[in-house]
């Protein structure tokens, strides 16, 4: 009989090193997306760089600093990407999957010291304008725009991880960037009315930050290995527990170990333990199938009236006597 206490691992890549799957998998992870996302923006931050300061705008220079950090943060997620292919190993068990994750976290880091810094030059430009070529900024930010528009394309054709997320917050900034310094150079070639610039940056800079909160929290919450989001624990417990033969589940933890890629560990008190492989082949079909949930662990138990008989009435009972251990 199988070993009582049993584990599934059902990884979306073998350890053979397979040139064609791992170019497959670096497509799944977002990693050729974000390289390219990574060319196109850099290719353009410094020339919109030096056009928002030849012009004085703010908007522009604010999304210039957007473009770099992005270049930063693309080049961060492709890495991340790259990482998380590797095989598991004696050190690191799962592989290096939450290189995504900490992908997220230093992506959203690097968006909020972008946004405290924007919205410090604005207050600043508010309190002593600065006279800005409206023409210049609408020309720059009209290309600005339209690089964006395809960054982000590229970026939603790779798979939506934490980690692509994260990147592509980054370039929604850069998108709402463009569309303010567009506006700005509009009202500023019409009307001549500077503090527009700095007004729209401190909008689009409330606007980051409150996506960029929304991610940081999410990626904070699978480092603390919180239940997934999509996880019902009360009801994935009562899923387990209504197969007949099993008493009760306990002991039940389930974490993200990276986007897409869920773990679960349980004690499960069984009636018998000679129908343990048949509840196991079970239970694994229910939590692959309705909860997305591959990476199982699950330990039987006897019911505590049976756990604690003398071994040879156990033996009698037809109920093996070595349980195993977790």
């Amino acid at each position: 009989m199988a070993n009582p206490t049993d584990h599934a691992h059902h990884r979306d890549h073998p350890d053979d090193g397979n040139h064609a799957h791992e170019h497959q998998h670096l497509r799944r992870s977002g990693g050729r997306a974000l390289l390219l996302g990574l060319l196109l923006t850099s290719g353009f931050a410094a020339v919109e760089l030096v056009a928002g300061w030849l012009s004085g705008s703010l908007a522009l220079i604010g999304d210039a600093g957007h473009m770099i950090t992005d270049s930063m943060a693309l080049g961060l997620g492709a890495l991340a990407a790259r990482l998380s292919m590797r095989p598991a190993g004696p050190r690191h068990t799962f592989g290096l999957q939450r290189a995504e994750i900490v992908g997220s976290l230093v992506n959203a880091g690097f968006m909020l010291v972008v946004v405290a810094w924007i919205a410090y030059e604005a207050v600043h430009r508010l309190l002593e304008p600065t006279p800005v070529s409206g023409m210049a900024v609408l020309v720059v930010a009209a290309v600005g725009l339209a690089v964006n528009l395809l960054v982000l394309k590229v970026l939603h054709g790779g798979e939506q991880n934490l980690n692509t997320r994260a990147a592509i917050l980054h370039v929604m900034g850069d998108l709402l960037g463009s569309v303010a310094a567009l506006a700005s150079g509009l009202v500023i070639a019409v009307s001549g009315w500077t503090p527009i610039d700095p007004l729209l940056s401190l909008f689009i800079s409330a606007l980051i930050l409150i996506s960029t909160t929304r991610l940081l929290r999410e990626a904070v919450h699978v480092v603390m290995e919180g239940v997934p989001p999509h996880v019902d624990l009360a009801a994935l417990r009562a899923r387990l527990s209504a197969r007949d033969g099993i008493e009760s589940v306990h002991d039940l933890h389930v974490w993200t170990i990276a986007s897409g890629s869920y773990a679960l560990a349980a004690h499960v008190r069984v009636q018998s333990m000679e129908r343990w492989p048949e509840h196991l082949d079970a239970l694994r079909r229910v939590l692959h199938e309705e909860f997305g949930i591959d990476h199982v662990t699950l330990q039987p138990e006897l019911p505590y009236d049976v756990a604690f008989l003398p071994v040879r009435e156990l033996a009698g009972k037809g109920a093996p006597g070595d349980r195993g251990s977790s």
